[in-house]
């Protein structure tokens, strides 16, 4: 059964100087980038707020609050961190995989331009 993680922005002006929302918004965190592997990017998208703040909730918060979750936390990111170089290389290469044929076609339909300018 899946969990669902919610951030309640309504009152987030209210509750921002209150101590237990940031304390209760850190726990939060942790739990979902365990729960789902998710990266600190993805955990920003999913709450609405920025990677700095979930990296210090998750980093430099948690550890005052609850260490045992913030060691579990920092297996997660450096698990990540290991990985991000092939996550980036599967992106560019699914980013540039449709443009092989579009290279073949522009060659092939524009060769004797791509002859003329290489010849000089």
């Amino acid at each position: 059964m899946k969990q669902k993680y919610s951030h309640n922005t309504s009152n987030t002006k209210i509750a921002l100087g209150s101590r237990n929302f940031i304390e209760n918004r850190a726990i939060t965190l942790a739990h979902y980038i365990i729960d789902s592997k998710d990266t600190v990017r993805g955990a920003a998208k999913k709450f609405g707020i920025s990677k700095s703040t979930v990296h210090k909730d998750v980093s430099e918060r948690l550890m005052k609050i609850n260490p045992s979750l913030a060691k579990e936390v920092r297996v997660v990111l450096e698990e990540n961190k290991a990985e991000r170089h092939i996550r980036g290389g599967m992106a560019t290469k699914l980013k540039y995989s449709h443009l092989k044929k579009w290279e073949v076609e522009k060659t092939s339909h524009f060769s004797h331009l791509y002859k003329i300018r290489h010849r000089i």
